[in-house]
């Protein structure tokens, strides 16, 4: 099972990931943790990144695909993957591709999980977690029953995120349409683009990604 998650920050590609982990075995490949990952194994491939990273450079396509490559002949790919982050634009799209076709394999599906993005800023905006246990609360969704108080371990102080702010939320928004969003033809074309309800109960959105898994093929040879 070969994916790739696609959708704006807050879409809930990381919560339906670790769902899918979870199901099918198949790890989450995150490229700012590949990066990182590989910084600190002080490989070849992890030197060459730090120099890019210590210069404040974009990492360079045939870097990125190399690491990736690395990653998926680990043993815990032998059942497959799921890419989040990566590519964001054709030509890492086609470079993606052109590297499974040498080891043999494809990617099963593209599934972008759609949002209305005004709702996905009061989403996001609305959330913080106790201090102490980190239980996630919502203004809007989902208060504690006893106001002030964590239902999980009665604490009384709360946090939001910094970058949890309307500003820096329709900027990401806008990054995403403006860096990922032109790769969704290049996959429509090739005929696995498909496209779910982010904004749906995450149950929902589950069960919506295991639909497509299926229909796919994605599942075909037990994993």
């Amino acid at each position: 099972m070969n994916i790739i998650l696609l959708g704006p920050p807050g879409a809930g590609k990381g919560t339906q990931a670790k769902r899918l982990e979870q199901t099918y075995g198949v790890p989450q490949l995150a490229t700012g943790d590949m990066l990182r990952a590989a910084v600190k194994s002080g490989s070849e491939l992890g030197q060459q990144a730090k120099r890019v990273m210590d210069a404040g450079e974009l990492m360079p396509d045939d870097l990125m695909v190399q690491m990736i490559e690395e990653r998926i002949q680990q043993p815990d790919c032998a059942k497959g993957f799921i890419l989040d982050g990566f590519p964001r634009t054709t030509a890492q799209a086609e470079a993606l591709d052109s590297m499974l076709t040498r080891h043999g394999t494809k990617l099963d599906a593209v599934i972008e999980l759609k949002v209305d993005e005004e709702a996905l800023v009061r989403r996001i905006t609305g959330r913080y977690s106790c201090a102490k246990c980190g239980a996630g609360y919502h203004d809007e969704f989902h208060n504690p029953q006893t106001p002030g108080v964590c239902d999980a371990c009665g604490g009384t102080e709360f946090r939001r995120r910094d970058d949890d702010n309307e500003a820096t939320v329709r900027s990401r928004m806008e990054a995403y349409r403006e860096q990922t969003a032109p790769i969704l033809p290049y996959y429509e074309t090739a005929g696995i683009l498909w496209r779910v309800d982010g904004m749906a109960d995450i149950d929902e959105v589950t069960r919506q990604i295991d639909d497509v898994l299926r229909r796919a093929g994605a599942l075909d040879g037990g994993a």
